[in-house]
């Protein structure tokens, strides 16, 4: 199975938003099926088969999340993300400002799921490949 430090030397290359895909890859190389990725403190719970499990507990100041959702205005900073225009920290910072508490990417559908702070999704998006 994976390990914390194959996960961390791989999210090392990732520089912004545009690198995700590559990241990706790595990720299914080591055997992830998907993780949930937590905006209010940054740790992070990988899951894969067996039920096996594990956690990056590094983590960064804490961020308030906002309670109430605008999908609009968090889709405008995902595609500037994505276009490599932030970098983690400050797309976490976004996220939160705009209601989200979490992202849950689901390797083997290829999907990544945006939830606001009452766990509903507020946007689901195809990885590419």
């Amino acid at each position: 199975m994976f390990t914390i430090a194959q996960i961390k030397e791989a999210h090392s290359k990732v520089k912004s938003g545009a690198d995700f895909p590559a990241y990706i890859q790595d990720l299914i190389a080591f055997g992830v099926q998907g993780y949930d990725t937590f905006v209010n403190d940054g740790h992070v719970e990988y899951f894969g088969a067996d039920n096996f499990r594990a956690v990056a507990t590094e983590t960064y100041k804490s961020i308030t999340v906002a309670t109430t959702s605008n999908k609009e205005r968090f889709i405008e900073f995902l595609v500037m993300h994505q276009g490599g225009q932030t970098d983690y920290l400050t797309f976490c910072n976004h996220a939160a400002q705009c209601g989200i508490a979490k992202w849950s990417v689901n390797i083997i559908e290829m999907t990544c799921t945006y939830f606001d702070p009452s766990d509903a999704a507020i946007l689901i998006e195809k990885i590419p490949s």
